[in-house]
């Protein structure tokens, strides 16, 4: 555990406070909009008659009841006199007031409601509100199919961004970060987009239409209901300013309690073992509070935003009810346009209120697009020269010309590294930890490439060859066996570039000695086993694995310590199977147990990046070298644990 507990460590460092680019990364993020352009015009325009229809509404109620004051007011004056009379005889006897205020209405004296009118007015209002919700709900559908589409294309970019990412990405970042980006970052940009951007369209669209009603309605109270936006525009930007930083904390601390959970869930065995629960729980803790903090502090901050808002909204309400009383007063407007003018005024201000509130939404949004843009960003792995070569025919002949490769700039690890393997020979690579035998087929592989030197396969320079069919003809045992979830028989078929039989698998199971295990499980073949391996041994997964580059039939075959979790008699049997598989195929076997590697055509001895032996077992033995050095080292220590 030393390395997830050594990152675990060094994650509870002091957390990154940089500012995120949100204009640049709210741009690119919409820019992901663009193959959808059809369908978001499409919507925009549902979007647009929608509103105008909708904004229509409040002057229409607005004229019904102007017909039904109208109404009262007629039914209450005699009949027989005009309207113009009316008003004059009540000027005459110092009712100026109340007729100035009459003056807006249209009525007619002794006559009483005319409900015909009225009912045809509510109609023409209910078909105009019915037309519009049928046009929004279109408009949500579409956005709805926009974003979906969207958000599948950036899941799609970011699965083939991984791939193409080199292995150095991966060996510098925790695990659980990484899938943080691509799975919660993901699922949250998805979110907010689906509950902010068809109401952040809809919303600007009532606001233009509202203001364009509300001036062609009365300019003076249109004026007063807009002295509160420069009030409501420094709140939401104070507020935002405050906010930001927090979600992309909050959201960077989110991948690093993932990180952290992942690396604890995938190594639990080894923290009970060395009794390290409490100082993960601890961790755990103090990432967790972390988290909570960063999230508390955003949503806290965004959250006052709509209690700010609401409260300029109701100053503007009362603004408009006294302009608009007075307004009435003097005759200059009628009660239905005040009523119509009330409405939207809210309906202004309930727009307005909607952005401020969903900030928090689009922020913490924009916070993981970052993200999962830092990600697309990432620098990739070269790309394969094109058109590739291929040797004519594939042998195995491996050839390294004065290679020379660092992991950092300054720092070599090997340096001239010279070494000619013919085909179907077997190499073994030994020496101590960190002398540069992994790395060695990590640069065989192309997982990472040379800085210096080359290596043929076949005479062909693998770096003008594709990845593909490089690693096509190279099959690979790793000592970190590596299961998915499903039956034995699918995981031993992995390693197969074709469709095979249930024969040919069995027969790849039984050539690395794990037919008769596999056959003891209760499904045998078609046992199902989780990523975990769970209900095999450690040893049964490595026979599987081993299986599986039976099954891939490679030209070059690639052992790292493939037999280190397995006990001494399926050793035996699998040195027996190695060695058929091993004829007429080139091999790379590195090992720490030398007794595994005593039948090898050339054994290398690596130290510090550089071959500093080379021969066969018996050779390197009566040198008397550091090959020897090994060998009665570890001859000594079994001596030992058998004392």
């Amino acid at each position: 555990m030393a390395g997830p507990m050594g990152r675990m460590a060094a994650g509870r460092g002091a957390p990154d406070q940089r500012s995120m680019d949100f204009k640049g990364s709210g741009k690119r993020l919409l820019a992901q909009f663009r193959p959808e352009r059809g369908t978001l015009l499409v919507m925009l325009v549902c979007g647009v008659l929608s509103v105008a229809l909708s904004v229509l509404g409040p002057k229409i109620l607005g004229r019904a009841t102007d017909l039904v004051f109208a109404g009262i007011v007629g039914r209450e004056l005699p009949a027989g006199a005009t309207r113009e009379e009316v008003l004059e005889s009540m000027r005459e006897r110092g009712d100026g007031a109340v007729a100035d205020m009459l003056s807006g209405t249209r009525f007619t004296p002794g006559e009483g409601i005319d409900f015909g009118a009225v009912g045809d007015v509510l109609l023409l209002a209910l078909g105009t509100f019915l037309v519009a919700g049928l046009l929004m709900a279109v408009s949500t559908r579409l956005s709805n199919r926009a974003i979906n589409l969207t958000v599948s294309r950036l899941r799609r970019d970011v699965q083939e961004k991984l791939s193409r990412l080199p292995l150095s990405y991966f060996d510098k970042r925790q695990r659980g970060e990484v899938l943080s980006r691509a799975t919660n970052d993901l699922d949250n940009i998805g979110q907010t987009l689906q509950q902010s951007m068809g109401q952040l369209v809809n919303s600007l669209l009532t606001i233009v239409g509202v203001l364009v009603m509300m001036f062609y309605v009365s300019w003076i109270l249109a004026l007063v209901a807009l002295v509160t936006v420069p009030l409501s525009f420094f709140v939401a930007t104070r507020v935002g300013k405050r906010s930001q930083p927090h979600f992309v904390q909050q959201w960077r601390t989110t991948g690093k309690l993932n990180a952290h959970i992942e690396e604890m869930y995938t190594g639990h065995n080894l923290v009970k073992v060395f009794g390290r629960q409490e100082e993960s729980a601890r961790a755990f803790a103090e990432q967790n509070e972390e988290l909570y903090e960063a999230g508390f502090k955003a949503q806290f901050n965004s959250g006052i935003m709509q209690p700010l808002m609401m409260f300029v909204s109701n100053l503007n309400y009362v603004l408009v009810a006294v302009v608009g009383g007075l307004r009435v007063a003097t005759g200059s407007l009628s009660i239905g346009d005040v009523q119509a003018f009330i409405q939207y005024s809210r309906q202004f201000s309930m727009p307005l209120t909607q952005v401020a509130s969903m900030a928090n939404l689009v922020q913490s949004g924009v916070a993981s697009a970052e993200r999962v843009f830092e990600l697309l960003d990432a620098e990739e792995q070269s790309a394969d020269a094109l058109p590739g070569e291929r040797p004519k025919e594939l042998r195995g002949r491996v050839a390294l010309e004065h290679v020379s490769f660092r992991y950092e700039p300054d720092k070599p690890l090997i340096e001239d590294l010279s070494l000619t393997v013919e085909p179907g020979h077997t190499v073994a690579i030994v020496g101590p930890t960190g002398a540069g035998k992994t790395t060695l087929v990590n640069l065989l592989m192309r997982f990472y490439e040379v800085t210096g030197g080359r290596i043929t396969l076949d005479g062909v320079d693998i770096a003008r060859m594709s990845r593909e069919d490089l690693r096509a003809g190279i099959g690979m045992v790793l000592q970190d066996t590596w299961l998915f979830g499903g039956t034995i028989a699918e995981n031993i078929a992995y390693g197969a570039s074709r469709e095979v039989t249930r024969g040919e698998i069995e027969e790849a199971a039984r050539a690395a000695h794990a037919d008769r295990f596999v056959r003891t499980l209760p499904d045998g073949y078609d046992t199902v086993i989780d990523d975990e391996g769970s209900g095999v041994s450690a040893g049964e997964k490595q026979l599987i694995t081993i299986a599986r580059a039976f099954l891939s039939d490679p030209v070059i075959l690639v052992l790292d310590e493939a037999t280190s979790s397995v006990d001494t008699r399926t050793e035996v049997l699998i040195q027996k199977a190695m060695a058929k598989l091993a004829a007429g195929r080139t091999s790379f076997v590195i090992a720490h147990r030398l007794s595994t590697i005593r039948d090898a055509d050339t054994i290398l001895v690596m130290e510090n990046g550089a071959i500093v032996e080379q021969g066969s077992h018996e050779v390197l033995l009566a040198t008397g070298g550091a090959y020897a050095r090994l060998y009665r080292a570890q001859f000594a220590q079994a001596v030992a644990e058998v004392d």
